[in-house]
This record gives structure tokens, sequence and C-alpha cells, in this order.
């Protein structure tokens, strides 16, 4: 491809010869291979200027990318070569040589394509810190700006983007407690995409400095970095990404705006950073109860990143409603727990009640002993758990819904309705590893192209290697299965009293613990993998790359997480048998549900997963990040290092150099992952546990301001991406909802006492007098002939051994309760999707108002070349069309495509109000 090497006659027709002359070159297109040997002496390092700005030794040119590299002060290259052959071993040697050409190529390369190079080192005694700073100069800016159709501004107009709430706040005269004005509030403006024939047309074209964004520059220097190779094609050796892996570059990152923190004497807030901007709006603690700065965050990090706090701040929001109405059905079980009269009888019952073994080694146990666990069972097994499975299913819907929305409105004020269809290039990676090219149908630009026929070959491939792990899982969930087994058996031989009553809860709750720390080995191994299985399957776009990596780690962790949960609410206790004829897994005898039931099982196996992970999971992201911070910097700031700069008589501590001591953002996927997991806990299994709203509910509060306070402060500057929107994890999302129905419905039916308890009523008593007795069956005789004793256990069957008339009549009754459930259930979502548009209504008319006034520019500008091309027809003294003209018609379709970002409905309805763009400033 053209652009991976950027000839000096390439610019020059872009922007002219005199325009490239006037650049300064600290790596120049003209000059030979840029020199990375060791600057010896302190004055021949570069002066850094006497500040922290992010600018080269002039001052002005500005620091678009930073390449670092780390050696042993004897590994420099052309400084101790023969010290270094004598001290190192051979293979060693060989990798410090390769790694050494690998980089000096790779820097060549980047000179070749126009870039900007200097260079700066920092020495201790123990490591040698290199840092090659990158500038594009603007020939190469506007190259690549086309090339990837980078959307530039054409028009500003205000930004006059508002929260519902803040609306429904005003209009009813009340302060708004979550709003607060947040200085330097980006603009909105009309874009189109970048062409460098018509740079007139562009909003501040005359400032080359500020005309594209640091965010633009960032991805324009990512592009050339990621596709420039530095070795033979064919074996990968292609772009910066595969370097880092290689230990060749030990970081490659833009700089931040700046440190986050104000100077100690303050500033006024117009003079604020960009940087500093969000921490004192965003990542701090204190602004928990504040609307996030959306579009400050989309312009420092992109859209990609500003999608996700979205995203999260509307899950977090709508987890309000569903925390309230299940705090109030955990609050209305404390009351019915205390008039219930099966657990009155219960409780009372003494020696009325003697059970059989729970186990081959348990002994026989009185049911009055399990009063306190019935009585927490009834905390979230009665007729308000109904409602509520209702109330979240339907909740879930709705919430996704409202969502497109709210998609929808901020992928067309961030200019990115149409990038996964049109405006997505294929990967750098993809890019540089294609085979072929072939002609894209929709665009129909020549890119890179891989067989479809052999990348499915390659995914099932990989599929095969997803299931061989997920029954890596079922072993593993088997082992538990069996431990709690062996646990529960253990327990009742240690002869204390205090443990043997409790030998069953014991089993369940250390198997729960073990089963959390299963889970999160197996995620990290199966995470790597599949970033290596993605990759080698070669997706074109990094939409579809993320969207492929998404659906396998999902798929194993769903399993991963679910797998104990599932087994709990609906196998667990299923396939037991009864006295004298018990069923065995492996020579044990299968798990039987608890002294008080499956229910307060899955409670508690919910609370260990979700509460415990998200326990664990902010311990980590603020312990980890800090730990790692401190070591970092230990390695970077010993007390015996002297920077070269330094030496020259610099005191402050170079942008670049405080950049490379915060940790690397490993981007988004374990945040999504973690609120999906989160999502299905809160509506899969939302019967068993009303509260797991409410303990989301906190978490995320702790979360937006956790992740702000990472990406703010802690993690280096990542290279801004653009989005459409949350990519798969909607789809996944969706199924999550549609399970959950599902879910709930067997939930209810075959694992909570609401229907025995409804079908006694009907049938026996109305205040469920004598219930107790009626769900407990007597041991087979045979099996009390040989005991020596009679005892009971909780099953409808007969003294034979054989299921009751009762068990056939409620196995029809929980079938179509499951029937019946999940169609009122999935008819009422139905009609919300129904009635709650995709798209809201004004924004569709700003959508067609934008498409109106793109079609009376390009009306005019073709009558304004018809009134061109007759003047030349009649006088023989005019030239013919001159070139850009003729572009300026066959381009007008797409330069005409214009789209407003944002604009209030009634200026969007109103053709007076709405800007008019004249033929020279907004179209062709």
């Amino acid at each position: 491809m053209q652009r991976k090497k950027i000839r000096a006659d390439d610019h020059a027709s872009l922007m002219g010869e005199e325009q490239i002359a006037n650049e300064p070159y600290y790596g120049s297109l003209s000059k030979g291979p840029i020199e990375i040997s060791e600057l010896s002496k302190p004055s021949q390092a570069a002066h850094v200027p006497q500040s922290s700005a992010n600018v080269f030794s002039d001052g002005r040119t500005k620091i678009d990318f930073v390449l670092v590299w780390e050696a042993d002060p004897q590994e420099q290259e052309g400084q101790n070569e023969e010290a270094s052959a004598e001290s190192e071993a051979p293979r060693r040697r060989r990798a410090v040589d390769v790694h050494g050409t690998w980089r000096k190529k790779f820097l060549d390369k980047l000179q070749a394509a126009g870039l900007c190079i200097e260079k700066h080192v920092a020495q201790d005694e123990k490591k040698v810190v290199h840092y090659v700073l990158l500038n594009a100069p603007w020939s190469v800016l506007c190259y690549y700006a086309e090339d990837l159709r980078l959307r530039l501004p054409l028009q500003a107009v205000p930004n006059q983007a508002s929260n519902w709430s803040d609306r429904v706040a005003k209009r009813l005269g009340i302060p708004n407690l979550l709003h607060e004005e947040v200085p330097n509030l980006p603009l909105d403006y009309y874009t189109c995409h970048f062409k460098a024939n018509k740079l007139a047309w562009f909003l501040g074209s005359n400032e080359q400095d500020t005309f594209f964004s640091s965010t633009q520059r960032h991805r324009i220097l990512y592009e050339i970095l990621a596709t420039t190779p530095y070795g033979h094609l064919k074996e990968g050796q292609v772009g910066v990404d595969r370097l880092l892996s290689e230990d060749v570059f030990a970081a490659a990152f833009p700089l931040h705006d700046g440190p986050f923190e104000a100077p100690s004497g303050g500033l006024a807030s117009d003079s604020l950073n960009e940087r500093q901007v969000l921490f004192r709006s965003w990542a701090r603690w204190r602004k928990w109860n504040r609307y996030q700065p959306l579009d400050h965050i989309r312009r420092y990090f992109g859209e990609k990143i500003a999608l996700y706090f979205a995203w999260l701040g509307f899950y977090t929001g709508w987890l309000l409603p569903a925390a309230v109405v299940g705090t109030l059905v955990f609050i209305a079980g404390i009351f019915l727990m205390l008039s219930d009269i099966p657990t009155q009888e219960i409780c009372e019952s003494g020696a009325q009640y003697q059970m059989c073994p729970l186990c081959k080694e348990c002994p026989y146990w009185q049911l009055s002993s399990i009063c306190s666990m019935f009585k927490a069972g009834r905390l979230f097994d009665h007729g308000g758990t109904i409602f509520f499975s209702i109330f979240m299913s339907l909740w879930a819907v709705t919430f996704l819904e409202y969502w497109k929305r709210m998609n929808a409105s901020l992928a067309h004020r961030w200019d990115c309705s149409d990038f996964e269809d049109i405006e997505e290039r294929p990967r750098p990676q993809f890019t540089a590893m294609a085979p072929m090219t072939m002609q894209n149908p929709i665009t129909g630009a020549e890119e890179p192209y891989f067989p479809k026929r052999n990348r499915v070959n390659r995914v099932m491939a990989g599929s095969m290697v997803i299931i061989m792990m997920i029954a890596v899982v079922v072993m593993f969930l088997i082992s538990i299965i069996l431990y709690r087994a062996i646990i529960s058996i253990l327990v009742s031989r240690s002869g204390n009293f205090l443990f043997v009553a409790s030998a069953s809860r014991i089993a369940s709750l250390t198997g729960s613990v073990v089963n959390l720390i299963f889970i999160l080995i197996l995620s990290k191994i199966y995470i790597a993998l599949a970033h290596f299985l993605t990759k080698w399957e070669m997706h074109r776009t990094q939409t579809k790359y993320e969207d492929a990596f998404t659906f396998k780690v999902f798929v194993f962790q769903f399993v991963n997480f679910y797998s104990s949960p599932i087994y709990i609410a609906f196998f667990k206790g299923r396939f037991v048998g009864y006295p004298g004829h018990y069923r065995t897994l492996l020579g044990i005898r299968n798990e039987e549900c608890g002294a008080g039931g499956c229910l307060i099982e899955l409670a508690q196996e919910l609370l260990v997963i979700m509460v415990g992970k998200q326990v664990i999971n902010n311990v980590q992201e603020i312990v980890i990040p800090k730990l790692k911070g401190w070591w970092q910097k230990y390695k970077l700031r010993s007390k015996k290092r002297q920077s070269k700069e330094a030496q020259s008589g610099l005191m402050l501590q170079a942008p670049w150099e405080s950049n490379y001591e915060l940790l690397v953002c490993e981007g988004l996927f374990d945040e999504y992952l973690e609120m999906v997991l989160q999502f299905g806990f809160i509506t899969i299994f939302v019967a068993a546990c009303p509260l797991a709203p409410l303990f989301a509910l906190l978490n995320n509060w702790v979360e937006i301001r956790l992740d702000a306070h990472k990406f703010v402060c802690e993690y280096r500057r990542p290279v801004a991406e653009r989005a459409q929107g949350i990519g798969i994890w909607f789809y996944i999302l969706e199924v999550i909802t549609h399970l959950a129905v599902i879910s709930n419905a067997f939930l209810i039916a075959f694992t909570s006492d609401f229907l025995p308890r409804l079908y006694y009523q009907y049938t026996h008593a109305t205040d469920l007098q004598g219930y107790v007795n009626f769900t407990l069956a007597y041991a087979p005789k045979h099996f009390a002939s040989q005991h020596n004793v009679t005892c009971r256990y909780r099953a409808y069957r007969e003294e034979s051994g054989r299921y009751s008339l009762t068990y056939w009549n409620l196995l029809a009754i929980r079938l179509a309760f499951i029937i019946v459930f999940e169609h009122v259930v999935f008819f009422i979502a139905r009609v919300i999707d129904l009635l709650v548009p995709d798209i809201p209504e004004s924004l569709e008319i700003k959508v067609k108002r934008e498409r109106y006034l793109a079609k009376q520019a390009l009306a005019e500008n073709k009558a304004l070349f018809e009134k061109k091309e007759i003047r030349a027809t009649s006088s023989t003294t005019e030239t013919a069309p001159k070139d850009w003209e003729l572009d300026e018609l066959h381009e007008n379709q797409e330069s005409t495509q214009l789209r407003k970002m944002t604009s209030t409905p009634t200026a969007a309805a109103s053709p007076e109000t709405q800007p008019q763009l004249e033929p020279d400033a907004g179209s062709s």
C-alpha cells in the first residue's frame, strides 16, 4: 500500500514543494537514514525546554507519539561492543543485535514516511532509557487524513446537549443537584471527510498547529506505526505492535495534555488543560453524584471510551429503580417471614419430624434444627419474588430499548452513525498481513482481502479449542460437586457437634469459594488463548476483531461463572433418589439440597460469586495499579539516576518520562465483561436474590469514578478510537435478557416453594396449616426396618418410593406456569419494543433536515457550475474549466453529505433557525 512509504513527491503533489521546504526536519525526507546511536556527550544531547509542554527542543514542534526502549549500559548501540561481547552469552547478544537492527530499520522507515524524529536518553548505573519523539508534519497529516477519511469541521454550532433529568428539572423549576457547569465545553460542528484539495473549506485551515485535534494526530501516527515494516512481510515483521510483543520497544504511546493536577497557585477554569478539566469535574470521588462530561471525555479519549462511560452511566441510572423495588421486595419478605405459618410449624416442631441423613455418613437430624436457615430462605422465597422476576424481565427489555435511543443520539452527535458500514478501515495488522487485495463493494476502494473460506476454516478450528476449554470448565464443576460431597462426609465424621450440624452448609460455602478461585484462574488462561485465536482468524476491521474476541471470551466466561449457579438452581437435588435407592456419581451419593432448600443455597452462591468478584475486582483496580505505578516509578527514579538532560541543567521532569511512568491502558474489554456478567447475575437469577440490583448499583457508583481515575491519572493516554456503539456487547445483553425470562420461569416453577404453597392453599388449607407435613414423605418400610428407625425426607412420594399423584399434579402446574409466564413476559416485551422507537423522533427530524440541506447545496452547486460552463463556451477568450472545478462536480455527493452533530429540536424543525451553508464553505 502506498501509505506505508510516503515519498517527498507524494507530499509535494498534495501541498506543494514550497510548503515542505519550510517545515522543520529532525529526520527529513531528503536526508539519509536517521542516526539512532547514543548521544555520548551532554553537549550533543537535545536540549529540552524549561517547561512540561509536549514539544520538541525547538519549543514549537508538537510531540505526537513517543517510542521507548530500555537497555543495559553495556548494550548501547555503537558503544562498549567488546565489553558486551565478553560479558553477554551468545544467544543474548544475538537477540540484542537483532533487536537493534529491527529498531534501526523501523526508525529509518518512519523517517522515510516523513516523520520528524528527536531522541532523548536517560541513564543510571543499571539502565539506559531511550525516548524517541515523533511528529507528523503538515503534509503527512494531510495525506493520512484524506487516506483515513477523517472528518474535519466545516462550521461550528453551539453545543446544546442536555440530560433528560436536567430538562425535567428545568421544566419543574427545581434545582438539579446532578448538574455542574464544566469549563471549556466542546463545540459541535458540521463535518465532512477531509480532502486536501478542498482545504480552504474547512474551519481553521489556516492554523496548521491546531487544525487537526490531538486525537486525530494520534490516530494518524498510530496508523503509520502499525503499518510500517521492519523486516520480511511474509513473516509478519510489520508494525509497532509486533515490535512491542518482541520487546524491541518497551512502550509506544501518545502524551497526556500535561499534568492532571492544576498548579498549587490555582488557574482560572478557562486556563485548565483538558486532562485537568476531566480530573476536576469527573475523576474525583467527590463527583460521584454529578453527570459525566461525555463530550469532554469524547474529545480527549475518543468515541469508543466515551461510549463505554455513557453506557455505564446509563446502566447505573437504570439500576436505581430496580434496586429500590428489589429492596422493597426484600423488606416485604422480612414481614412475611415473621407471620409465615410453615416457618412457625418448623421452629415449633421439636422432635416431631426426624429427617433421614443427607449423606451416607451423615446422622439423622431434626427438622426444627433448620429454623434459622428456613427463615432466611423465606426472605427470598415468597409471592413478591414472582412480581420482582416479571418486573426485572421487563426492566431489562425497556433498558435496552432506551439505550438504543441514547446510542443513536450519541452516534449522531459525535458524527459516527455510519462508521462501521462506510468509514471504518481495515485493521493495520490485517492490512500488513493480508495475502491479496479486492474492491470494497460499498466504497469501491481497493482494500486488502483475506479469503472468506480460509477464515471460516480457522474459525471452525478455533471453535474446537473453545469447546475443549468449556469441557475443562465442566470437569472443574464436577470436581466441585465431588468436593462438596467429600467435605460434607469428612465434616460429619469430625465428631464436633457444631460442625456436624452445619456439615452441608460448610461444604456449600467452601465449595463456592473454591469455585470462585477456579473461575479467576481459568479466566486468565482462556483470555490469552482467545487473543491468539482471534489474531489467527484474520478479521478485517477492528470492530469485527473485537466482536470475535468478545464472543469467544464471553461464551467461556458464561459457562465459567454461571455453571455453578445453574447447577444449584436446576440440577442439585433433582436426581437424588430416595432412602434405600440413592443415586450415585462416581461412587459418591448425589448431592441433596441443604436443610434450608436450594433457593437459599443459590442466593448464597450468587452473593459469593457476584459480590466477591466485585470486591476482588475493585480491590485489584485500586491496589494493583498503585503497586505497579510505584514499582515503575521506583525503577525509573533510582537515586543514582542521572539524566543526560539533567546534566544540562534541566530540573523539571520531561513529559515523556512522566508519561512512561504510568501504566499501559489495556482496553475496555475487562470493564465491559465485568458489567455484562453483573447484568446476567441481576437478571438471570434475580428470583433468588432481590438484593442483587442494590449491590450492583453500589458497585457501579464506585466503578464509574474508579475507571475515570484510572484513565485520567494512572494510565498512559490510549490512542483514540472511533466507534458506533458498544458493539457485540449489546447483542449479548439481548440474549441474556431472553435467557433471564426462561431462567426465572424455571426457577420459580421448580426451585421455589411458591407453586407448591399455592397448590396446597387451593386443595387443602388457605392458611397453610399442615403444609410442612404435606411436603415430607416417609422412608420406605424396608429402609426403616433395616435401620430400625422411621424418618422423613423432602419429596412427593408414596411410602413405596413411587411418585405420588400430588407430584404429577404439581409437575403439570409447573409446566403450565412456565408456558404462561414466558408468553406473557415476551408479549409485553414485544409491545414495549414496538412502542419505543429505536431512534428518537427529534433525531429523525435532524437527520432529514441535514439531508435536505445537503441536496439544496448540491443543486445550487450544480447550477453554479452550469453557468460557468456556459460562460466558457460562449467566450473565445475563456479558458477551459480548471481541474479543481471538475473535481468539485465529481465529488459533490460526498462533500455535501454534511451531518450536524447536534441541534435543538426547534432549530432542526425550523428552516429559518437552521444555519445556511454557503457553497464555498459547506458544499461542493
